[in-house]
């Protein structure tokens, strides 16, 4: 794998709670994750720093040629960063069922977009502000979740950002408005 083209954080932490260095090792652990899975070959698990050892949600996005390939995540932390990282890429690769597998030619080709999530809190409706917050809106068994950059990305205001997760829940445009649970969290994005 070749170095590593970063493009700036975006989020409320752009600042970095991670440095350049720590993202661009996430960056090509994700395109290792993807090689191992296409390979047959096995990763190190363990994470070279303190800080890439933290437990944390994150959800990798992967595009090709512009356009999204695949994008998969866990909302809460369930194992350090770097696990997460490596076992999100090579999912979002082989295992979302919007897509077919990434093929070996297209591997190559993958730009990849990482999303650190904070912890998720309640919050109200007219809180939420578009391209700071992430939103998950759980009604029952059905749950749906929305990065922060979505909206921003495709022009959305504030209530069909609302609309658009409950609508990716399954559940109708207006749940929010009728006690569906909302809960918002914040991400540091970055990229190729």
């Amino acid at each position: 794998m070749g170095s590593i083209n970063l493009k700036p954080a975006r989020g409320p932490e752009s600042g970095g709670e991670y440095n350049r260095e720590e993202r661009a090792m996430l960056l090509r652990l994700a395109h290792e994750a993807i090689e191992a899975s296409l390979n047959g070959s096995e990763l190190d698990f363990n994470p070279p720093t303190e800080h890439l050892a933290e437990l944390r949600g994150a959800f990798t996005s992967l595009h090709l040629h512009g356009h999204l390939r695949g994008c998969v995540g866990y909302i809460t932390p369930a194992c350090p960063l770097w696990r997460t990282v490596a076992e999100t890429a090579a999912a979002a690769a082989f295992d979302d069922a919007r897509f077919f597998p990434v093929t070996p030619e297209e591997a190559k080709e993958l730009r990849i977009e990482i999303s650190v999530l904070s912890p998720q809190f309640p919050i109200a409706p007219e809180e939420v502000i578009v391209g700071q917050h992430g939103l998950i809106i759980t009604d029952g068994v059905r749950r749906g979740l929305l990065l922060p950059q979505v909206p921003v990305e495709l022009g959305w205001d504030r209530e069909m950002f609302l609309e658009q997760t409950c609508c990716k829940a399954g559940l109708p445009p207006n749940a929010w408005k009728l006690g569906a649970q909302i809960e918002a969290f914040t991400a540091e994005v970055f990229g190729e």
